[in-house]
């Protein structure tokens, strides 16, 4: 049996998807997909720099600098963005698969294609984020898709309202969704699969937040 790798058919008709994944012998289209979700992660990071997300910390430093190195500075900004794009989009596409393959079997790349799926839900996100900048006032880590508004209203403590920024609906959304496939494509507990799931995504929150609260001196 071969599949057609087409991410749409994932969101509308998952479980008929599920199934023809699971018994599929041959996946086509996959690569094609992955060009296009790395170029299209690198123009959503890039368009988030350009509109000014995450800039604070240059944005701070500005009245110290020339003109030529502000812009010399943004331009290395925007490079960044654009590495970092690659980074996270090589992290979501090939080492969440790797480390449930390791623990489940299951062939490495059908879990590519349920990552497809996550990646573009999350480019969404960081879309959004935009929106809410721009016409909100809200960080990203006061979204209202997130739970960081509710860590700010309980604590101070920066770090710890960034990881529950981090915990967004759509993140929820995604550990649902890869708990879904990865019991569909195996016959391990869904329970072990959830917890699987849940300290993976614990382990990205936390980094998530880690590298937001040591963002001003790493730049």
């Amino acid at each position: 049996m071969t599949y057609k790798v087409e991410v749409a058919k994932l969101f509308f008709r998952r479980e008929d998807s599920f199934f023809q994944i699971r018994e599929a012998e041959r996946l086509t289209g996959l690569w094609k997909r992955i060009l296009w979700f790395l170029v299209l992660s690198m123009l959503v990071f890039g368009f988030t720099a350009w509109k000014g997300l995450g800039m604070e910390p240059l944005s701070w430093q500005a009245t110290d600098w020339s003109f030529a190195t502000y812009e010399s500075m943004k331009f290395f900004f925007l490079t960044g963005r654009l590495i970092y794009a690659l980074l996270f989009s090589i992290v979501i596409l090939f080492f969440t698969p790797f480390i449930y393959w390791v623990f489940t079997g299951i062939p490495y790349r059908k879990l590519i294609i349920v990552q497809l799926n996550v990646l573009f839900l999350m480019l969404v996100e960081r879309l959004l984020w935009v929106a809410f900048v721009q016409y909100a006032g809200l960080d990203w880590f006061l979204s209202p898709l997130s739970f960081g508004i509710i860590a700010a209203l309980i604590t101070d403590h920066v770090w710890t309202i960034y990881l529950f920024g981090a915990i967004s609906l759509v993140q929820l959304w995604a550990m649902w969704f890869q708990t879904k496939a990865l019991v569909d494509f195996s016959a391990i507990k869904k329970w072990k699969m959830a917890i699987l799931v849940f300290f993976l995504h614990l382990f990205y929150w936390a980094a998530s937040a880690t590298l937001a609260y040591y963002d001003l001196y790493l730049f």
